[in-house]
């Protein structure tokens, strides 16, 4: 039997994704408070988020399988999250200009009529440009960063900003295709072939 899937997430990123691997799925986001703990550990942190809004969809829909994500933007092991407002959205470019970060997505699959679970988090490493405070202006003027962690996107006019990554691209939008698709075959949903390029 293969359960149908859904994405607990919002993220109109992460429902792209899904739609570029080719599968069928139901989106129903997750109404739980994040943990937000810019100096604890990066990794347990975006896991036991993926895992929060899991948890909260599959108590709804115990049948399908839920797939639940959470990225952020780590500097030096503090997180970089949502800001909540271009102030600090400005601020966090001014700490990100001209350095290297780790972005993480916690990932969590729960199929929980079956009892099964997977769970795990995936690093890519981002450096960016020397910024100017006009090409932030510039960035903002095009692209809303109060809804990205770290307040960019690589996916949204990326290349005024990012001078170069290393590691999943995917990952940095905040859904690593490559292990998502993995993960999901493991637990019985086929992901059509060569839709993971």
């Amino acid at each position: 039997m293969t359960p149908e899937l859904i994405l607990a997430s919002a993220s109109p990123r992460r429902r792209e994704i899904l739609e570029r691997l080719g599968l069928d799925f139901t989106v129903h986001s997750a109404d739980v408070e994040e943990l937000d703990d810019p100096n604890g550990n990066p990794e347990d942190m975006v896991l036991r988020n993926a895992r929060l809004k899991t948890e909260a969809v599959a108590a709804i829909f115990p049948a399908n399988l839920v797939l639940g994500a959470d990225t952020s933007v780590f500097l030096e092991g503090r997180a970089l999250n949502k800001p909540g407002s271009l102030e600090e959205a400005s601020f966090m470019m001014g700490q990100l200009s001209g350095r290297n970060h780790t972005v993480i997505t916690g990932l969590c699959l729960l199929w929980r009529d079956r009892d099964r679970e997977w769970s795990g988090a995936v690093r890519s490493e981002v450096v960016f440009k020397s910024l100017t405070w006009d090409t932030v202006r510039a960035y903002f003027g095009k692209v809303d960063p109060l809804d990205k962690a770290g307040a960019y996107g690589i996916q949204e006019h990326g290349d005024m900003l990012v001078a170069s990554y290393r590691g999943s691209r995917t990952n940095i939008m905040g859904l690593p295709v490559e292990e998502t698709a993995a993960a999901l075959e493991s637990f019985g949903v086929m992901v059509p072939k060569g839709s993971e390029g």
